[in-house]
């Protein structure tokens, strides 16, 4: 396993030097700024259509002691706001709610986003990876579980388990071949169950903020009396800043069902390589879940990388370019591998 700390501005130090230079063939960088110097927020994250490869026009090379300079393409815009242009499909399901994504078709290794607690395919993570995999003419699959943006179903009836079947259903039907799957936080949980049921579909991972078993252990920690109190009510108010309410509202009986689906202190069986994205600003899951995560995976090839002054939904641009630099990375080495 593999750690690596990175300051606010030091993003781009997370690529291969080895990716850099088969990048650098099938790219023209324009004038490079070290990454301090441009702000962070001079340079937007670019990339060009029709380049060899398709590769993506953003790349990063070291230079100077520990000291990242990138090269990135000058871009119209910034990073792909939040937005819902894109027409939704719908999976049906005969015996399950039917579940809503956005699909583009494209070559392997495909990618495939799992969004959060409370959260759906819309977010600015999901959008972005898309922009960025359309782009290089990869597949991507983002969705909505069940009970969760456009998809049919009961919210306050849905279960980890239930979400871990709907992961599966959109692996089994709506992609093909070997796929990158991208989880954030809840979304990083069902990713270790993904691959331990497909570990034929499931080439790599990424998580971000990955939560696996966070909601029970954080249960778990109440003071006996508080959970017999949220037994007796039946619900659970988890604190939370990412709402109006300033709780996420979950049901006794959703967290003893999520018992069934903890993971850490056990061997993982997974074994495909994993990236795990964690800020140490994360006031939701702590970044010490992720290094357990990459303590009890199977896999010997991990990376653990850890921005200084990321929180938890991981969404300023600066996160935002390291996700796509460390999912781009992934598409180089399993396209090399294979």
């Amino acid at each position: 396993m593999r750690t690596t700390a990175l300051p606010q501005r030091g993003a781009c130090s997370v690529l291969p030097r080895a990716a850099e230079e088969r990048r650098g063939r099938d790219v023209q960088p324009t004038r490079g700024r070290d990454m301090a110097a441009a702000g962070g927020g001079a340079w937007a994250l670019g990339w060009r259509r029709g380049l060899t490869r398709g590769r993506a026009a953003a790349r990063c090379a070291g230079s100077g002691a520990g000291r990242a300079s990138p090269l990135l393409l000058r871009a119209p815009g910034q990073l792909p706001a939040c937005r819902q242009k894109s027409s939704v499909s719908f999976l049906s399901r005969p015996d399950r709610p039917n579940l809503a994504y956005n699909k583009i078709k494209g070559k392997n290794p495909g990618v495939v986003f799992l969004p959060g607690l409370n959260s759906d395919m819309n977010g600015q993570k999901a959008v972005a990876l898309q922009d960025f995999c359309k782009s290089l003419g990869h597949a991507f699959v983002r969705f909505d579980y069940t009970g969760c943006g456009s998809s049919d179903g009961n919210l306050q009836e849905c279960t980890v388990g239930k979400w871990r079947k709907d992961v599966l259903s959109v692996l089994d039907e709506l992609t093909d071949g070997p796929q990158i799957l991208v989880g954030s936080s809840l979304g990083g949980w069902l990713m270790l169950h993904a691959a331990i049921a497909r570990p034929e579909k499931v080439a790599a991972l990424v998580g971000v903020a990955a939560a696996a078993d966070y909601l029970v252990t954080t249960f778990k920690q109440l003071p006996l009396e508080v959970q017999k109190e949220i037994e007796e009510k039946g619900e659970w108010k988890l604190p939370t800043k990412h709402n109006e309410e300033g709780f996420y509202c979950l049901s006794y009986e959703f967290i003893k069902e999520a018992e069934n689906h903890c993971l850490l202190s056990n061997p993982i069986p997974i074994t495909c390589p994993i990236k795990l994205i964690h800020g140490m600003k994360d006031e939701d899951v702590p970044w010490q879940v992720s290094m357990q995560i990459a303590d009890d995976v199977v896999s010997t090839d991990v990376d653990v990388i850890l921005r200084k002054v990321g929180q938890h939904r991981m969404n300023e641009k600066d996160d935002m370019k390291l996700l796509v630099y460390t999912v781009d990375d992934l598409i180089d080495k399993l396209t090399t591998l294979a």
